[in-house]
């Protein structure tokens, strides 16, 4: 029985020896890549590499479509139900909220490294941060003292404002069958959501002011991830503080009076801080997608979300926009999706000639008797001098 036990015993040890192995490198492999990460994190073209691989165009999209659905439901209960009706102060909190999440994610070193500063002036900085507070402030005052139809049409003209900004600051050009594809959306959106044109002065004012500050921004922040390898969470944490600097300035000219004396109860102060939460994730989101795609591209996932909308609600909530209106988001899908395969198709033309190109490097030529003799002469030249 001794014998019986002793083998059991070693048996036993053996198998918690094995466990014990499997676990210590099963623990190893996590150290490694966390490890790993870390290092890929401090510098900017690792950080960037980690952003393409996690966050492709598809992703970062369909991350900015469903918060940007959920802020929309958000908001509209904030300014409607909750009355908290001081738009430059909400947006002041949104990127209050934003900035003190990105201190922490920095004091965790969760935060991406920033590229070095000879690569980006602060001017450049400067400017995005200052424009970025004039398009998402004026967009939200805009949303107030406008009808939908207004509003509306003031999105609609930043998609050519953007077309022409980029030729203007960098010679970009675009396909004449994007620009069909481009005409056929912002037709098809105007027929679909445009339906009371009520003037407002002031609220006409607003929105002009607000067309080009937004395309800026959006070539701005895509441009700058896409050039100077930029993560969007790094450009988000040092453009953020310019951004709440200006909105302060904004307030007393554009907020009405009385914001001290809303009512900051429980419903309240949670429905604002789930919608300054969601307010975070849309800047996010929406810097991952101006990284992975383009400034026009991003316009039109906006103007899709609009159409989504309208045809979901008449397809699963019964609403009913009228013939007009369904025909025309019915054109505007059709126009985004010749426009997103102009693209696809543009974009696989372009990997395939970087890969071909890697494949065949050009052979080295042979040098001619010619040229070494014209090689030694400068050779020579250059000794004596």
């Amino acid at each position: 029985m001794g014998w019986f036990d002793c083998l059991l015993w070693a048996k036993g040890r053996q198998f918690i020896k094995r466990k014990d192995s499997d676990a210590g490198e099963a623990g190893r492999a996590l150290e490694e890549l966390r490890s790993s990460l870390h290092n890929e994190l401090r510098t900017s073209e690792g950080a960037k590499r980690q952003q393409q691989r996690f966050c492709g165009p598809v992703e970062s999209m369909s991350f900015n479509f469903v918060v940007s659905v959920g802020i929309i439901l958000t908001n509209k209960l904030v300014m409607g139900k909750v009355g908290f009706n001081f738009p430059i102060f909400l947006t002041l909190i949104h990127y209050s909220i934003a900035w003190m999440l990105l201190a922490f994610f920095k004091s965790v070193s969760l935060l991406p490294v920033s590229p070095p500063s000879k690569i980006t002036p602060s001017s450049s900085l400067f400017s995005l941060g200052a424009i970025m507070a004039f398009a998402s402030g004026l967009a939200n005052t805009s949303l107030k003292y406008n009808s939908v139809g207004f509003y509306q049409m003031a999105k609609i003209a930043v998609t050519p404002t953007i077309v022409l900004a980029e030729f203007v600051l960098f010679r970009k050009t675009i396909s004449f069958k994007k620009v069909l594809a481009l005409s056929v959306v912002s037709a098809g959106v105007a027929v679909a959501t445009v339906i009371d044109l009520e003037f407002n002065v002031f609220g006409a004012c607003i929105a002009t002011a607000w067309i080009i500050p937004s395309a800026i921004n959006k070539i701005l922040w895509s441009n700058l991830q896409q050039e100077a390898n930029w993560t969007a969470l790094a450009l988000m944490w040092k453009t953020t503080p310019i951004t709440i600097f200006f909105l302060v300035a904004l307030m007393p000219w554009l907020d009405p009076p009385g914001v001290l004396l809303f009512k900051w109860d429980l419903n309240n102060s949670t429905a604002v801080l789930i919608s300054a939460l969601l307010g975070f994730l849309l800047q996010w989101s929406g810097a991952l997608a101006l990284g992975a795609t383009s400034a026009t591209s991003h316009v039109v996932l906006g103007q899709f979300k609009t159409c989504v909308i309208l045809v979901g609600g008449y397809l699963l909530l019964d609403s009913d926009p009228g013939f007009v209106s369904l025909c025309g988001a019915v054109a505007a899908l059709g126009g985004m999706s010749v426009y997103t395969s102009l693209n696809l198709k543009e974009t696989n033309i372009g990997s395939s000639s970087k890969h071909l190109t890697t494949q065949n490097p050009q052979p080295k030529q042979k040098k001619t008797s010619e040229d070494v003799s014209e090689d030694s002469t400068a050779t020579n030249t250059t000794n004596v001098v």
